[in-house]
């Protein structure tokens, strides 16, 4: 039987309690899995395109590791989206390019964007009490721009709980950055934009992609736990500066 990984970190070199002490005071935020529940939702999304695909049902954990790969694979890409919708093609022998699989892909998701994505558990609460103690708050995620405009106008659950445009002042999306994660230059993009030093700033992220940008950056960062990680887990606990069971228990260690 395998042995589920721990959420807790054997390497830290910054103390979890009392981490806001330790931290800039510019907080950036990833935004799938880390700030939204939304990773498990593009696991649905990728099974329904993969079906039109004419592919099997897969492991949901398969699904997950393998776009995780071909998104690094295709990181300097123009599109690594379309790229890695280009081999899901390959992979399913469909005669559909990569851009059209994509366009596809994109009006599956839309349902889920607008309906089924959430905040995580104590995020909303995250996201307010740091902006009361007049934190400067930052999204830097490889999400799409169309994808932030949904969760930003559209999306019910996340404009009512914490809207996006009334707490955070700048967002960096999948577009603002010819590299993807876990290449640094969005964060490093972020700092010359803002004139800021990796030491004015502190990084949440869940996965190991997210955490290895942070760390080329040079800037601090913590992994808050997403169980769609759970097979980075040992990586992530390795490289993080600290890590939280949820947004739940960073607000707790303030």
């Amino acid at each position: 039987m395998r042995k589920k990984p721990s959420r807790a970190s054997n390497h830290s070199s910054m103390n979890k309690k009392g981490w806001l002490s330790q931290a800039g005071d510019t907080i950036i935020f990833d935004m799938d899995g880390t700030l939204i529940d939304s990773v498990g939702v593009w696991n649905d999304v990728d099974a329904a395109l993969i079906k039109e695909l004419g592919g099997p049902e897969e492991d949901p954990s398969f699904t997950q590791r393998r776009r995780d790969e071909l998104l690094t694979r295709f990181r300097a890409d123009d599109d690594p989206y379309v790229s890695y919708c280009g081999e899901l093609g390959k992979i399913y022998h469909s005669d559909k390019s990569g851009r059209d699989i994509m366009k596809r892909r994109y009006e599956i998701a839309q349902d889920f964007l607008v309906n089924r994505v959430d905040y995580k558990e104590g995020a909303p609460e995250l996201i307010k009490k740091l902006a009361s103690l007049g934190k400067t708050l930052v999204i830097s995620t490889t999400t799409k721009r169309a994808n932030m405009e949904v969760y930003r106008t559209k999306n019910r659950n996340i404009r009512e709980k914490a809207p996006v445009d009334k707490y955070f002042v700048k967002i960096y999306t999948r577009e603002d950055a010819e590299r993807i994660k876990p290449d640094p230059q969005i964060h490093e993009k972020l700092l010359a934009e803002m004139g800021k030093k990796p030491e004015d700033c502190f990084i949440f992220e869940d996965s190991l992609i997210g955490v290895r940008a942070a760390k080329a950056a040079g800037i601090p960062v913590a992994a808050i736990y997403d169980k769609y990680s759970d097979a980075e887990r040992e990586g992530i606990n390795a490289l993080a500066d600290m890590t939280f069971d949820s947004s739940a228990d960073v607000l707790k260690n303030m």
